[in-house]
């Protein structure tokens, strides 16, 4: 773009995920727009978040199953040890950054300004030395780490995600502060590429689990983790040694190279100068934002992804970035939107996931617990993963599907098929009437409805899980089956 000031309809600051997605709802309504980003170009998710973790956890698979195979990972991939294919994720991470990066470019063309936007006017940023007015604006800046300022003293050895991925060589050992679901797949990843791995937290749970009966599953499985050590429930101190970095729990100690500070992430909010385009701050510095039409307060801004801080995942930045492009496109006439069913997934191996409303915000008294384990599962039995835990949550009165929290292996494919119950709004009885295959994980969500139904205490006149037909529908689909199959094979039934 030339040097010169701008006017647009809307104005986009941040490219990524959310920003991209908001883009395309602003063309759609035929909008003029400029999308602003400081760099670099391609999402967080593709830089460092969810599929540089993927890969560095593929990665980790292979070699920890190249001892099952008589080492032909080696020669199929061609690799002599970890760093290989700690190098090969890199690189998998560069190409999905650089096909993000360019696919950015080509939405956008010469629309794109490059540059840190600062507020001046609640109708106005500054882009390098050029203004941009606008009638309205998405923003979309994302998030930034979060590392605690007693960690200031041993600053040249901390990583975080936005840096670790940067590293050419697998470090030795490394401390993790946090055990979310960030600190809990980079720790496995790396364990299972060799590295040592000492990861603690304060919470008594891992990955966000507030399921107990889940938590304990996936604490006791990863006890047994080669190469890793979790302290949970306890507070960590980090001290620099003469030979390197101290991690502690109070009772032992572990000498580490670095330390990785997964303690979350915060809106990137600060060089924006929101008070200046009249948008009111909290005592946190955030402003108030409308969950349904992502407006803050009265002002001409619209946030989307994970400057709201709030379901902080690709596919939720993906929606928010729809509903604020939507809503800044028509500025002055928002449309409130419900969002779809909460679904978070931990690539954890086994996977662990939740859906629906969380454990922790139900009330025990309203609601029915269906279980299924791995030990009464015969796919699971088979792959020798008995540690395999489903947990679903059902209206007490309906048995309208509310929630679910998994600890399974291929638990991500549970967690997809149970999204989509609930964003259909099915009780436990109607999803029974689905098929369900033999030997499968599947067969746990059947197992676990199936408990639901009997705590239920309903006499039922007939089968569960099958539908009646009367006389006439039955002759009806017997007719018409009969009729099909004449067609398509005419010689089946000649005298």
């Amino acid at each position: 773009m030339r040097n010169t000031d701008i006017d647009v309809d809307v104005a986009i600051i941040g490219a990524g995920t959310a920003g991209l997605s908001a883009l395309k709802e602003i063309k759609r309504a035929g909008k003029t727009y400029v999308l602003i980003d400081h760099g670099p170009l391609g999402t967080s998710c593709a830089r460092v978040g969810c599929m540089p973790s993927k890969a560095v956890l593929h990665a980790g698979g292979l070699w920890q199953g190249q001892a099952f195979i008589g080492g032909g990972v080696r020669q199929m991939l061609d690799v002599t040890g970890p760093d290989d294919l700690w190098r090969a994720a890199r690189s998998t991470r560069d190409a999905l950054a650089s096909g993000a990066a360019t696919r950015t470019v080509a939405a956008a063309g010469e629309r794109l300004l490059m540059g840190q936007a600062r507020f001046i006017a609640p109708d106005a940023v500054t882009v390098g030395g050029r203004t941009v007015r606008a009638k309205a604006f998405v923003i979309a800046t994302g998030s930034t780490p979060i590392v605690p300022a007693f960690l200031r003293d041993i600053q040249a050895r901390i990583l975080t995600t936005d840096s670790l991925f940067e590293l050419e060589t697998l470090p030795r050992a490394v401390g993790i502060l946090g055990v979310g679901a960030i600190g809990l797949e980079i720790g496995l990843a790396l364990s299972r590429l060799g590295v040592r791995i000492v990861a603690g937290d304060l919470k008594s749970m891992p990955a966000g689990i507030t399921d107990p009966e889940i938590g304990a599953r996936a604490v006791q499985h990863f006890k047994h983790a080669k190469g890793l050590t979790m302290w949970l429930g306890q507070p960590i101190n980090v001290t620099r040694t003469a030979v390197g970095i101290g991690i502690s729990n109070g009772v032992a100690t572990e000498q580490v190279d670095w330390i990785l500070a997964a303690l979350g992430r915060k809106p990137a909010l600060d060089s924006l100068h929101l008070e200046a385009a009249g948008v009111a701050l909290d005592e946190h510095g955030q402003p108030q934002i409308d969950p349904a039409t992502l407006r803050a307060g009265q002002s001409a801004l619209y946030f989307a992804g994970d400057v709201t801080a709030d379901r902080p995942l690709q596919h939720e930045a993906a929606d928010g970035g729809m509903i604020a492009g939507f809503n800044a496109a028509r500025h002055g006439a928002a449309i409130r939107f419900q969002r779809r069913v909460s679904l978070s997934i931990v690539f954890s191996d086994p996977d662990i996931a939740f859906v629906g409303t969380p454990f922790d915000q139900l009330d025990p008294e309203d609601i029915i617990i269906g279980s299924a384990s791995g030990q009464s599962n015969g796919r699971s039995r088979v792959m020798g993963t008995e540690d395999n835990l489903v947990r679903i949550y059902a209206d007490r009165i309906n048995g309208n599907l509310l929630g679910a929290s998994i600890f399974a292996v291929h638990g991500e494919h549970i967690a997809h098929l149970l999204a989509w119950a609930m964003q259909r709004n099915e009780t436990a009885e109607s999803l029974l009437e689905m098929p369900f295959y033999h030997p499968t994980i599947e067969e746990m969500v059947q197992s676990a409805l199936s408990d639901i139904v009997a705590q239920q205490g309903v006499r039922r006149a007939e089968p569960l899980g099958v539908r009646h037909l009367d006389r006439e529908d039955l002759n009806s689909s017997t007719k018409n089956f009969d009729h099909n199959i004449w067609n398509q094979h005419p010689n089946r039934y000649a005298s």
